[in-house]
């Protein structure tokens, strides 16, 4: 027996989920007009597919992907409406735009596919092209023309609206665009309607039927039924060539990578931040697009130790947020720590340094273990050591030695230059001999490297 939870809230089925979001759309007046296009556009479908069945025309089905496309795109409505109705939750602290960029990413992928698959099919047709029945193919041409155009006319769009225009051209509006220079060089009314860019979607609708048109012709006055396949295979090819270019900015959208156009602004504002009063350094920013149309961003700002963090960040976030809507700005001040000079306890009379005299260091192994050119001790069976130093090893400790000259201010410090027969006479030319200079660290009884022992005799 498990325990009973009184106040447990039920865990309700995906089936369940989806169906409570449906209802919170379809609450809304707006969202009926799609739904009422979009049961059209099942019927339209289910028309289209028998009459591409009845007329075993390929170029008819490729055309017929297209209003499924539609269909897609009406999905994508309501979840951009959808999105408009939700708000930030713990889970999805940004929101939900990110779900319309993945609808449209996905319905432009999915018309990919379709374009692929129709490809296929052609390809298999031109080794045994069947029969092409004319009966429905131009109904069937007119009415899928007339659906589609009605459709993208009447709803508004949002996500594709967008991405029409912010994606790169297609071939065929590249194509359309340089014919309609010309025309509207003739007829400069057109202008409006033909330049900059035609819309995608209603140039690939007229471009298809246009195609199956000719296809039509072509089969009733000549009988010349491959044209269907050619014609199906210009359809797919507008088809992807719309489609990538959306797929592809899309794409962009969901890595989460810094939209190309907004760039030089970002660099621009950045440079603005990095001047403000206290602003020491900008950095880590990242910048990233939502949603369409929508920028979101963080950076780290360090400030000076004196600086107001509350100020900083007023300014910081008023620059930043003609650009960016959703920003996370970090503030942190300087951490610089002044160094120490000494980290034990320093006796009263170190600075003192007269007070110190020599300090003999223990002797080393004995001058007959040594070898005369490395100092280090020889064996038979050992190689020779790989480097050489001429120092009297890690463990011998630094000794202070005695300093007769004077020394102003009492720290210890010699000034002005002796003369080189003191210096010489001091033993400073033989190591371990006499007193040495205070400026520098003596070593008692060391060997030296000009082959003579501890007390400057020759070694045998």
């Amino acid at each position: 027996k498990g325990t009973i939870h009184l106040f447990r809230k039920s865990q309700r089925s995906l089936v369940g989920k989806l169906t409570h979001e449906f209802r919170l759309v379809a609450a809304d007046r707006r969202s009926w007009k799609i739904l009422l296009f979009g049961a059209i556009n099942l019927i339209c479908i289910g028309f289209l597919l028998m009459w591409c069945s009845s007329t075993n025309s390929i170029a008819l089905t490729a055309y017929t992907y297209l209003t499924i496309f539609d269909l897609f795109s009406l999905v994508t409505c309501l979840i951009s409406y959808w999105v408009m109705m939700k708000k930030p939750s713990p889970v999805y602290s940004f929101g939900f735009e990110r779900f319309e960029v993945l609808a449209v990413f996905a319905s432009t992928v999915l018309a990919q596919l379709g374009a692929l698959f129709i490809l296929k099919e052609s390809a298999e047709r031109f080794l045994e092209q069947p029969e092409i029945h004319t009966g429905r193919l131009l109904v069937g041409t007119f009415v899928a023309l007339f659906f589609n155009l009605f459709t993208m006319l009447s709803i508004k769009n949002k996500p594709f609206a967008y991405v029409s225009e912010a994606a790169s051209t297609s071939w065929l509006q590249e194509h359309v665009a340089d014919l309609s220079r010309s025309i509207c060089g003739i007829i400069p009314g057109l202008s409006s309607i033909f330049l900059p860019r035609m819309n995608p979607f209603v140039l690939i609708d007229i471009a298809g039927a246009l195609a199956l048109c000719i296809t039509y012709m072509l089969i009733e006055i000549n009988n010349y039924f491959a044209v269907d396949t050619a014609s199906a295979i210009a359809i797919a090819l507008m088809t992807f060539g719309t489609m990538y270019p959306m797929s592809v900015y899309s794409g962009k959208v969901l890595l989460q990578t810094t939209p190309p156009h907004v760039i030089g602004q970002l660099d621009k504002l950045l440079r603005e931040v990095s001047t403000l009063d206290g602003v020491l350094e900008v950095r880590n920013e990242h910048f990233w697009t939502l949603g369409f149309g929508t920028l979101a961003g963080s950076v780290h700002v360090r400030i000076r130790r004196d600086a107001n963090e509350q100020m900083v960040l007023a300014h910081v976030t008023n620059r930043l947020y003609t650009l960016v809507s959703t920003l996370t700005v970090q503030i942190f001040k300087d951490d610089w720590i002044r160094p120490t000079l000494s980290s034990v306890p320093i006796a009263n009379n170190i600075l003192n340094l007269s007070d110190h005299h020599i300090i003999p260091m223990p002797s080393l192994k004995a001058a007959d273990n040594l070898n005369p050119v490395t100092s280090t001790p020889a064996k038979p069976s050992s190689p020779p050591p790989e480097f050489s130093f001429n120092t009297p090893g890690k463990n011998v400790n630094p000794v202070i030695l005695l300093n007769t000259q004077t020394k102003p201010y009492g720290l210890g410090f010699n000034h002005g230059s002796a003369p080189y027969s003191s210096v010489l006479n001091q033993g400073l030319g033989i190591p371990g001999m006499g007193a040495a200079q205070g400026f520098r660290t003596g070593f008692a009884n060391v060997p030296s490297r000009y082959g003579t022992n501890t007390r400057g005799q020759p070694r045998p």
